[in-house]
């Protein structure tokens, strides 16, 4: 499990990492865009990031912390297994599921908007992508925290 779960802190650090990226200077940096200009950057940034590499950290950590969740709760009460199990399941809802019911419904919109409705559709977006893209990286960064403090718990 520790190999597991060591691999489960490395993905979501980097994915974590990379929303943070969004948090800290890229929507930043798309603001100051002409609205159209912008729009049309964020649609390639979506479908740019459908790729295998994205796609192995974005849905293999959830498939580690789900095995980190099961194991932890099959312990319950040995040392580090509540932070293992807080801290997996705080990716699952942070970074994967708000991403998932979020991020993602807002993403297709903004893929099937009329360019000519920049505009309205752009600031709008950009105010609610922003809200969930915070909310999920600072439940990402817990998330790291708590696993990484498990497993110091249980090889201290």
């Amino acid at each position: 499990m520790t190999v597991i779960t060591i691999a489960a802190i490395t993905g979501a650090g980097v994915v974590t990492g990379l929303l943070f990226a969004f948090a800290n200077f890229v929507m930043q940096a798309l603001a100051t865009l002409p609205r159209e200009q912008g729009m049309l950057a964020m649609r390639q940034i979506n479908e740019k990031i459908i790729n295998p590499v994205f796609l192995l950290l974005f849905l293999g950590t959830p498939i580690l912390c789900v095995l980190v969740a099961v194991n932890a709760s099959l312990v319950l009460g040995s040392p580090g297994s509540v932070l293992l199990l807080v801290g997996s399941l705080s990716y699952l809802a942070g970074p994967f599921g708000v991403t998932m019911l979020c991020n993602v419904p807002l993403n297709n919109r903004l893929a099937a908007a009329d360019i000519g409705e920049a505009d309205r559709v752009w600031p709008d977006y950009q105010v609610r992508w922003q809200r969930w893209n915070h909310v999920r990286t600072c439940v990402g960064v817990a998330s790291i925290v708590l696993l990484a403090a498990g497993l110091a718990s249980v090889h201290p």
